[in-house]
């Protein structure tokens, strides 16, 4: 079962977390695990992690701000401060705080992986463990952004179903060299039905300006301050390249390396069995440390 708990975030913000229970027991005494998606994503994403995680842990999943059912910040001259590094990290930091998940395994993907370690390195009290799935520490810079924003124009909406969104983010898209199967469905699963169509849960412009906040800086001195014990997996055809995956590693006081063979950015969906292989012996390790 899952369960909705609405955790109070920065500038009393309102967001939706998403407790995996096996039962409707009232506590969880087991280790927590939050789970962090990455920019246009959702808590749900992360399900068929979550249903394997719960099997031994405490899992809860966030929608972070503007993201999947929480709340947005109100608009105005402050919007680039509301959708800022501070404000997500400040968020996820009460998530941990107000559901008693400390000490919390942080596990997050692309954005949301810079969050947790922007976390990690601030609040090493809260933090027992860190996964960082497929993101990057170095300067992506105005180009990077500028694509971006070129790509969301792009983007032919409304789409007439669900499954044209699955095909055209997994197929037509012209940033898709191949097929890609785990693109169209992570893609699909943040559409919603508008009166005109299947729109996107998330505002394209309010992404864009999250973005803003951390691509033209590296993430090296916050990640060097990790204390916890750290994974960094990379798709074998994802953002982050091998070379840069291994000097974070380098970097990390604590940190090991996995790759996953035929995954790219959306690696969790493309192999979710081998994305399981790649966490299991790292968390089972950080277990039966703690025991």
């Amino acid at each position: 079962m899952v369960q909705r708990v609405d955790v109070t975030g920065a500038g009393g913000v309102r967001l939706a977390a998403w407790e995996f229970r096996e039962t409707a027991a009232e506590a969880d005494p087991r280790p927590g695990v939050l789970l962090l998606h990455g920019l246009m994503g959702r808590a749900f994403h992360w399900s068929g992690t979550a249903r394997w995680l719960r099997e031994t842990r405490r899992v809860v999943a966030l929608d972070q701000r503007g993201h999947g059912q929480s709340g947005r910040p109100p608009g105005g001259p402050d919007v680039p401060t509301s959708f800022g590094r501070e404000a997500f990290v400040a968020d996820a930091e009460a998530a941990v705080e107000q559901l008693g998940l400390a000490p919390v395994t942080l596990i997050g993907h692309s954005m949301g992986a810079l969050t947790a370690w922007q976390l990690a390195a601030r609040r090493p009290d809260l933090v027992e463990a860190l996964v960082i799935c497929d993101m990057r520490a170095s300067a992506l810079g105005a180009a990077s952004q500028q694509e971006w924003e070129e790509w969301f124009h792009r983007w032919p909406l409304p789409f007439p179903t669900q499954d044209a969104a699955r095909r055209w983010f997994g197929e037509d898209d012209p940033r898709v060299e191949r097929p890609d199967p785990g693109r169209g469905a992570f893609f699909a699963e943040v559409m919603h039905e508008a009166p005109d169509g299947w729109r996107p849960l998330f505002s394209r412009r309010e992404m864009l300006t999250a973005r803003e906040t951390w691509v033209h800086d590296a993430h090296w001195e916050e990640l060097a301050k990790v204390r916890c014990p750290t994974l960094v997996v990379r798709g074998l055809d994802g953002e982050l390249g091998r070379a840069e995956a291994q000097e974070m590693v380098r970097v990390l006081p604590s940190g090991q390396y996995a790759e996953i063979p035929d995954a790219g950015h959306y690696l969790h969906y493309d192999q979710p069995t081998a994305w399981r292989a790649a966490l299991e012996p790292f968390l089972d390790g950080i277990k039966a440390e703690a025991s």
